[in-house]
């Protein structure tokens, strides 16, 4: 035998790689046990990172905690409908990349990170439909150029998110992917045409989200998902690999629940591509390293202008301006200075500037001879097959019609955008601004099925200028908006340094209720409630409630023993708190019963009362008809 003093240097090495072997499994075996104990609800990417670091959880993990809330929140509970595709090798790629990091160290912060895109960018591995019936299936050549620089940075590409058709609207419906919810109020729509991105990163269903935007599509469902989104300068990142809506105004980017997991896949995503022209940029211009922006004295000394047109004096616009100017205050408050800019013919200027109809008919048929031999070729074929949603045929067919970039209406449109950029550098020259402000949206998220008003989308598309939105807070009944702010061009990564700012000094980022922490559950557990009264006479009502927190049904059952039906006079919920009474919320019976079984759906509000003890049931009876029995719902036991 050779004794240990003696070993070859081969054995030697052989021993060594054994016991990293062994240490490794160790490493992934530990990782993978305490994995089940790490919440990735509202963490942030930095805190993935740290904890994979730390060996407290891998990406494989992470990846199947994911796969966990969009089976419990997007297939199941709310039903938000946020996904048209999962990756199905989203496991074997995060494992992977967990064996890398391992064996190399990682690549850098994005390394083994979940992230969600748009299903209009290329994914050569999933279908790319752009939302669309007619392009199901559609495997394009290759990846587009940011999903290429997101996989080249080590992120795992979860799924790819439903959109309003082919980028076409602001609702997020479509006829391959159906209606996305909007997770704060699933009866209302999560803005668009990013509304499957924007519902599946408020309900933490990856870590981060990639949209596109031609007016609006990053920041409108930023706005209504309580989310950070850029519409960066155009040409700064690169739309190649991006089934287009309008060339000139089409921008790509992230959406994100915090700012500075916002500034991580910009630093990423951004940069020139050589099949993107407008990536090139002219001598003297350089794109920004965001994560250095990031200052929480960034607004100090600034001076910003609210640009009033853009406010809104309608009666259903003053929920959301209250909000945006009371956000405003809390610029001030962090040292800048606001001063008001009024500029009465902005209407008159703007009006016409958009290219959309006039470029969407060629740019699509470009896509589809360049990407990789789709199912159709032309916007005149979907719609003759049909292969679309109802509620854009009017709009499809508009912009087929059009005589595009040949025609007179498209020349007046861009000699447009030229005298609206020329306007707005004056106001930012003579006014010395850093920034102009003004609501993403003048109104609250329409309900499902309405069209949505409100929109200030159009400013930066015209300019090309970067704009940010940012949390402003909630309306009274829960629903979040938005605050944007405008700079000059390739000033993004002031912006956001001044997000960033603004959010460190207000925290309005909350997640919505109905997509809980699962921490080691696969679903959302059933909340059970009970109460129980015996009348005079020894009859008895005895009633069980059962509570789904992922969709605030309240399901009841009300039943009585030993008491004649002719007895009762009507069973209703109400809300007060304890030893007091308040007003009904729902009627459950307003005629004599034996039993009673139903669901209601509580809102937000009454949901918070539930959960504290503030709900009760009230039996009315022959014998005391208006003040009844008060049977107060607490928790089963």
């Amino acid at each position: 035998m050779i004794s240990s003093t003696t070993r070859s240097p081969r054995a030697l090495a052989r021993g060594v790689f054994h016991l990293c072997i062994i240490f490794q499994f160790v490493f992934f075996a530990a990782a993978l046990a305490n994995a089940q104990h790490f919440e990735v609800a509202e963490a942030s990417i930095a805190d993935l990172q740290k904890a994979m670091t730390s060996g407290a959880v891998t990406s494989k993990a992470l990846v199947q905690a994911y796969l966990n809330r969009i089976e419990a929140f997007d297939t199941h509970g709310p039903k938000l409908n946020s996904l048209i595709t999962v990756n199905p090798n989203a496991l074997k790629e995060a494992e992977a990349l967990d064996q890398e990091r391992a064996a190399k160290g990682p690549r850098g912060p994005l390394h083994g990170i979940p992230i969600i895109v748009k299903d209009n960018y290329d994914t050569a591995d999933m279908p790319t439909t752009a939302g669309s019936l007619a392009l199901l299936g559609h495997f394009p050549s290759r990846d587009g150029f940011q999903i290429r620089k997101l996989r080249d940075a080590g992120a795992v590409i979860i799924g790819k998110s439903n959109l309003h058709e082919l980028a076409s609207g602001i609702t997020t419906i479509s006829s391959a992917g159906g209606q996305t919810l909007n997770p704060y109020n699933p009866s209302g729509n999560p803005g668009g045409s990013s509304g499957g991105t924007g519902a599946a990163i408020a309900a933490s269903l990856a870590a981060a989200g990639m949209g596109s935007d031609t007016c609006g599509s990053i920041r409108i469902p930023s706005s209504q998902n309580n989310l950070v989104g850029l519409r960066p300068t155009k040409g700064l990142s690169s739309i190649s690999g991006i089934v287009p809506l309008s060339v000139s105004q089409d921008v790509a980017g992230p959406l994100a629940r915090t700012v500075a997991d916002l500034a991580v896949v910009l630093d990423v995503t951004v940069g020139e591509d050589p099949d993107d022209a407008a990536t090139k940029l002219r001598p003297g211009q350089n794109r920004p390293r965001f994560a250095d922006a990031l200052k929480t004295d960034a607004l100090r000394g600034t001076r910003i202008g609210t640009f009033e047109p853009l406010f809104g004096d309608a009666s259903d616009d003053q929920d959301v301006i209250r909000l945006v100017r009371a956000a405003v205050d809390e610029l001030k408050r962090q040292g800048a200075t606001v001063v008001s800019v009024a500029m009465p013919n902005f209407n008159q200027i703007i009006g016409g500037s958009s290219v959309i109809d006039l470029e969407f008919r060629d740019d699509l048929s470009q896509y589809f001879a360049s990407s990789g031999n789709p199912p159709v070729s032309s916007l005149q074929e979907i719609l003759d097959k049909g292969l679309y949603h109802a509620s854009l045929d009017g709009s499809l067919r508009r912009r087929n019609a059009t005589k595009g970039r040949n025609s007179d209406e498209y020349g007046a449109a861009i000699a447009k955008r030229a005298a609206v950029q020329e306007a707005i550098l004056k106001i930012f020259s003579e006014q010395m601004l850093d920034a102009i402000v003004y609501p993403t949206m003048k109104r609250k998220p329409a309900r499902i099925g309405e069209g949505q008003a409100g929109s200030n989308c159009q400013l930066s598309p015209t300019t090309g200028f970067p704009a940010i939105s940012i949390p402003a807070g909630f309306t009274t009944d829960g629903l979040p908006v938005g605050m944007e702010l405008l700079a000059r061009p390739f000033e993004d990564a002031r912006l956001v340094g001044f997000a960033y700012a603004y959010e460190q000094g207000t925290h309005h980022r909350r997640p919505p209720v109905l997509t809980p922490p699962l921490g080691t559950r696969t679903a959302v557990e059933f909340m059970a409630y009970e109460a129980k009264i015996t009348l005079p006479g020894g009859g008895q009502v005895a009633a069980r409630f059962s509570f789904d927190p992922a969709t605030n049904a309240l399901f009841y059952n009300v039943s009585t023993v030993a008491l004649p039906a002719s007895e009762l006079r009507s069973a209703t919920v109400h809300r007060a708190k304890p030893n007091e009474t308040g007003p009904v919320i729902f009627m459950l019976a307003n005629r004599p019963f034996r039993e009673l079984t139903g669901v209601e759906r509580l809102t937000n509000s009454d949901r918070v009362r539930l959960l504290a003890g503030e709900l009760y049931l009230q039996i009315n009876t022959r014998i005391k008809p208006v003040e009844g029995y008060q049977l107060r719902l607490t928790p089963a036991k």
